[in-house]
Parts: C-alpha cells; structure tokens; sequence
C-alpha cells in the first residue's frame, strides 16, 4: 500500500517496530507483549448509548450467540476484531498500531439453568450470561499521521458488528460485518471515512474468508486522494447566510415529496443532529465560525461529524460517510458544478 504523498499533504511515516499480537483463530492478546499501545482516550469515536469495554472482556465474559435452527456458532465479536488487528499488522508491518477502542451497546442478558428460579436481584455473577448486540472499534497506527487545518489526524481501521441484522433464528448463512479505514482527527476523537475506505455490507462465511476481504480493503484504501480531498474542504467557505440556509433544508429534507427526495443527494443525519451542528456553530471552539459568520467546509464537514456520534452503532459508519460525500458535494456547488445546490439555494 503506498503512502508516500509527492504533494502537500505529507504523511509522516516514521517506521518503528509492530507493538501489539493478536492470535486470530484465538482472539488471545499474547501476554508476552509487554509493548501493547493502551488507549488514553477520554472522548470516544462514538457516543449515543454506548460503552467502552475491554477486549479481555469480551473474550472471557461473553457468550457465543448461534444460529438456533442448526445451533453453529458465529464469528464472534473478539475474533472480529483480532482479524482486523492482524490485517493492520501484515500491511502496516513497520509501524506501531494502537490497542483497539470498543464499544458496545443493547446488552442482552440471560442466565445459567442452575439459576432458572431465582429472582435477578439473587443471581450471582457466575449464573449470569451476557453478550452484546452491538459492537463498533477502531485501531489507531499513531504513526502515520497528516495535520489539515491544524488538526492532527491519524491513521486508524475500524469495524462494526451489528448482531441485529443476523437472522439468528435459522441456519447459519454468511455474516454480516462493517469495516472502514480512514482518518481520526484527534482534536474531536471525530471519524473521517471515505466511500473507498468502507465496506458496509461485508458478507463472509468463515473467518479467513473475513480476514482476506479485510486486508483486501486496507490495501486497496487511497490514503493520498482521501487527504488530498480533505485538505480541499479548507479552500471553500460559507456565509452565515448560506449556513442559515444550509440547516433550514437539512431540516426540510426528511419532509420532501417522494420524487423529490429521489432526485436529491441525500442527508442521514436527523433532525436532532442537524439542530445539534446549528448549535455548534456557534459554540464549539474547534469548529465554529469565524468573527464575520463565514465558516470553511473543513469546519462545517467536522461540525457534522461531531453531530454524527450521537448515533447508534449500526447507522454511525454509513452516517460518517455521508457527512463526508454531503461535506465534498457543497465544495462542488461553490464551484458550480453540483447538484447538491439545493441545499444552498
């Protein structure tokens, strides 16, 4: 995979040693590893209802869901992420890669036979049985690195797993995962993913079926032309005006006539997210407006992205790339040669 920029923006590639083992058919941190990257991170990726809980837990305290009419087993969520690790590893061999940051949401609780008749304030911790619906992560390679706009931004792959769109009521058939590969800016914690860089539907049979598609997507990521795209989102501003104007459609969006909607680029974002950007705009002291009311399309573009963690973990990913196509799509209508101008007209 090539990373060198011959252009403004350079990626610095400061090659160090791999620091973190994951076995992928066991989902076991090696513990002889004593060079493991931990997250530092208080602002997470995502927020909505979620969690951060560890990998070890996930391993350990956590039971497999299957499919119940033929009772197979799925790929789980700690093997999920070991593939992911592993695939960063083989092709970012020269560079240090950071402990993986999860998340999770909707737990789904049960309980062990011996324990059928106790009351749930009466259980003890081993009667209890848990797993959970929802999983996102990301895997930060701190050293590769771009700043636009004076915001560092680094490296990171990530994926989703979503155990609400399985039916896990018949046979086993392929599974369903997300797996994405961009940037974090680490002013915000704020994901940038590109269309190249995300597979929202990855259907697999088997877990090295899941790895090759996962090295497959790291490999073939444009890394240069999505960097090359957002440093372009500085070159273009707004008025406040135009802002005004850009946020009353959004709000109107969702409210469009059938043919109408079909014929505009579309918005994900809700109305709670859009209200959520507004507010920012004057208030966030990262991305808000300048002291004349005009803000750049980097700031607009990370206003959305902000709004946007506020999803649930099974729409995030397909939001966060929409922010970004919607954010390059107005860049487009200032220059004249888009049809997301009804957004600013």
């Amino acid at each position: 995979m090539e990373l060198q920029l011959v252009h403004k923006p350079t990626l610095e590639l400061n090659p160090v040693k791999s620091t973190i083992i994951i076995g992928q058919e066991t989902g076991d941190v090696n513990s002889s590893n004593n060079n493991i990257i931990t997250n530092s991170n208080t602002n997470p990726f995502i927020e909505a209802n979620t969690k951060s809980i560890s990998l070890s837990h996930l391993q350990k305290d956590c039971i497999i869901p299957v499919f119940s009419k033929d009772n197979e087993r799925t790929i789980t969520h700690s093997e999920f992420i070991d593939v992911v690790a592993n695939s960063v590893l083989k092709v970012f061999s020269h560079h240090s890669i950071d402990a993986p940051e999860i998340r999770i949401s909707h737990q789904i609780k049960g309980r062990t036979p011996s324990a059928i008749y106790k009351s749930a304030k009466d259980l003890l911790d081993h009667e209890k049985t848990n797993y959970y619906e929802r999983m996102a992560f990301i895997i930060r390679v701190p050293s590769i690195t771009e700043t636009i706009n004076g915001n560092k931004l680094s490296l990171m792959v990530g994926g989703v797993r979503a155990y609400n769109k399985e039916n896990l009521y018949s046979k086993k058939s392929v599974e369903k995962f997300q797996v994405f590969i961009g940037f974090q800016n680490q002013v915000c914690c704020n994901l940038c993913i590109s269309t190249d860089g995300m597979q929202s539907e990855m259907r697999v049979g088997s877990v090295n079926e899941l790895a090759v598609k996962v090295q497959d997507l790291i490999s073939n990521y444009d890394a240069k032309n999505h960097l090359k795209e957002m440093l372009a989102l500085t070159e273009y501003s707004i008025t406040e005006r135009q802002f005004a104007q850009l946020l009353g459609k959004s709000k109107l969006y969702n409210y469009l006539p059938k043919n109408e909607k079909l014929q505009t680029p579309q918005l994900l974002l809700n109305d709670g997210q859009i209200s959520s950007i507004a507010k920012d705009y004057y208030q966030d002291e990262r991305f808000c407006k300048n002291e004349d009311g005009n803000i750049n399309l980097w700031n607009v573009y990370n206003l959305f992205t902000s709004a946007n963690k506020s999803s649930y973990i099974d729409t995030f990913s397909e939001r966060n790339v929409n922010a970004y196509e919607f954010s390059k799509g107005l860049a487009q209508t200032l220059n004249g040669n888009s049809n997301y101008r009804w957004f600013l007209s």
